[in-house]
């Protein structure tokens, strides 16, 4: 009977745990100013991949002139580091 409850415990806080993970939402305000300075670069992505991360954002899937990327960038959106996928 106790294993079976610290299981079910421990079954529970794994289920849970991703949800604790999630990315923080990205004001529409960002979400523009974001969008717009990729187009500066000749780029774009779609505001639902883009996440609040730390001090800056992640952006997945940024479709660009010369390929696709994956980018970080810093609290004052610039490029901290770019991915060609």
């Amino acid at each position: 009977m106790k294993i079976r409850l610290i299981s079910t415990i421990i079954f529970a806080v794994l289920l849970g745990a991703p949800l604790g993970l999630q990315a923080q939402e990205v004001a529409a305000d960002k979400q523009k100013a974001i969008v717009d300075m990729l187009a500066t670069m000749k780029c774009e992505v779609d505001v639902a991949n883009i996440e609040a991360s730390g001090a800056g954002y992640e952006l997945d899937d940024v479709f660009c002139a010369d390929g696709q990327y994956d980018m970080d960038l810093n609290a004052d959106l610039t490029v901290a580091e770019k991915r060609k996928e």
